[in-house]
């Protein structure tokens, strides 16, 4: 499980690779070119497969996030069935349900020896030198096509800046949390390595909702840690963040782009308002956007540029039932788990759910996938481990 586990997540800033599988047009540079990606998608399903095997070995354990998480997937599936191209979601939903075994078996296996070990180390070194590069990139202005298409800002590996936002308001709150807690002197360098680099990663990627969603991931922590008088400066971080927003309003962003948003959310509401229930199928919003959109608006678009709105156009009103379900499912997990929680796995796993504060913040205004189908499951279950045992090996070592 050790070698599973790091395996996977030394895999995750590659995730993004996975659109060029689909037909659709990748709206960026994929460092990974597509047999590489292919031979890295087989690899996932290998040690899919190898996990699932273990998870079947008794003693069988379902966690209270179970059933609401298999609802979301049978969500996906159904939508896709009622959809304009069954096929066309198929290998998200996939990878999803990949994402539910991830899960599953964070929840199992994280007390096993070297298992946690195995999780942050590779967690925060893929992570590192993913920034690392990115950075790199930036520097050089290399791939010259991705560096134009990116206006100069940091993609890395992600495709998209905003991608690499995303997994950077996830990444940095658990290495601060992980550098500040740990007794191992080699985790808090690794971490505080990750930490300040990505930091560095983050500015330069200039998304403005990943800057908001880091923002607010900030501000959940400090609220959430603090005491009550202290938790006021948890405004300090929002004002920050509205403040860069403001001040580097059209850096490194086409200007003609700011208000493309708007015709995007009309066009989504205009699909909802034809397919309720079970939507037009997962990611074929970009084939009923066309049909759709004002004459005015933005040739294309893959998503709505909001989470909530992407899952009500696809899935309908059943999928956005069911994610709300398993969210809040978790949630309440969470919660019970902290009742009981020592002050140091409290604030561990108030680090991972700042993150996943913030990328909701992120996805309100944009979608992003590598965070949405590659890291909010293991996230969800990270936080439901540190709640209830913290750091394990470092508990074994010190």
């Amino acid at each position: 499980m050790p070698v599973l586990f790091a395996l996977t997540y030394i895999a995750v800033p590659l995730f993004p690779s996975f659109i060029t599988l689909t037909a659709v047009t990748v709206p960026g540079i994929s460092l990974i070119p597509q047999p590489l990606a292919l031979a890295l998608l087989g690899l996932m399903l290998l040690v899919a497969l190898l996990t699932a095997a273990a998870l079947l070995q008794p003693p069988r354990e379902l966690p209270p996030t179970f059933l609401p998480l298999l609802g979301w997937l049978g969500a996906g599936v159904l939508s896709a069935i009622f959809g304009f191209n069954p096929r066309g979601g198929l290998l998200f939903i996939g990878i999803f349900g990949l994402g539910i075994v991830w899960h599953l078996a964070i929840l199992r296996f994280y007390r096993d020896r070297n298992v946690s070990r195995a999780i942050l180390w590779s967690y925060f070194a893929s992570g590192f030198l993913a920034f690392v590069v990115a950075i790199v990139m930036v520097i050089v202005r290399q791939p010259a096509d991705q560096y134009t298409i990116g206006h100069g800002r940091a993609i890395g590996t992600f495709i998209l800046p905003g991608e690499l936002a995303g997994y950077l308001i996830l990444y940095l709150p658990i290495a601060y949390a992980v550098a500040r807690t740990s007794g191992s002197r080699a985790l808090r360098g690794i971490a505080w390595s990750g930490f300040f680099v990505g930091a560095l990663a983050l500015i330069l990627t200039f998304s403005r909702a990943g800057w908001m969603g880091f923002a607010a991931a900030v501000a959940f922590y400090v609220f959430a840690t603090r005491s009550r008088e202290q938790a006021r400066y948890a405004v300090v971080p929002v004002i920050v963040g509205i403040a860069a927003v403001l001040f580097v309003f059209n850096a490194h962003h086409n200007p003609s782009e700011n208000y493309t948003r708007l015709s995007i959310w009309q066009a989504a509401v205009e699909i909802i308002e034809r397919f309720p229930l079970t939507g037009v199928g997962p990611f074929d919003f970009a084939s009923a956007y066309a049909l759709v959109r004002s004459p005015d608006g933005d040739p294309t678009a893959f998503h709505a540029h909001s989470f909530l709105l992407t899952i009500f156009a696809e899935m309908g009103i059943i999928g956005l039932l069911a994610v709300l379900w398993a969210w809040w499912r978790f949630v309440l997990a969470l919660r019970d788990r902290l009742r009981t929680a020592s002050p140091v796995h409290a604030r561990l796993a108030l680090a991972v759910a700042a993150g996943l504060v913030g990328t909701w913040v992120q996805g309100a205004i944009d979608t992003v996938s590598v965070v949405i189908f590659g890291l909010w499951l293991p996230t969800m279950a990270l936080a439901l481990v540190f709640a209830q045992y913290g750091l394990v090996e470092d508990e074994r070592e010190y």
